[in-house]
């Protein structure tokens, strides 16, 4: 998808996979923790550009960060215990 990503528009997870360039997984992990609210129809579900754009904003990405250091901490202080 090289076009411009519309905030009203609804995209699959094929097309909202292709537009951040990530894999399946990553996709089916994102949707299954909440990182990306969508709605399922049909079985499938269907992404507003809203969300894909709320993904790559720079806020998001520090918020992400942080997170990733709190469980870093977590997970360092968890192995050194051992």
């Amino acid at each position: 998808m090289t076009e411009e990503i519309k905030p009203n528009a609804i995209y699959t997870t094929e097309e909202t996979r292709t537009a951040l360039r990530v894999s399946e997984s990553t996709i089916k992990r994102m949707l299954k923790r909440g990182l990306i609210r969508a709605n399922k129809v049909g079985g499938q579900y269907r992404i507003l550009g809203k969300e894909i754009l709320r993904l790559v904003s720079p806020d998001l990405e520090r918020k992400a960060g942080k997170m990733y250091m709190q469980v870093k901490k977590k997970v360092v202080g968890k192995i050194n215990k051992w």
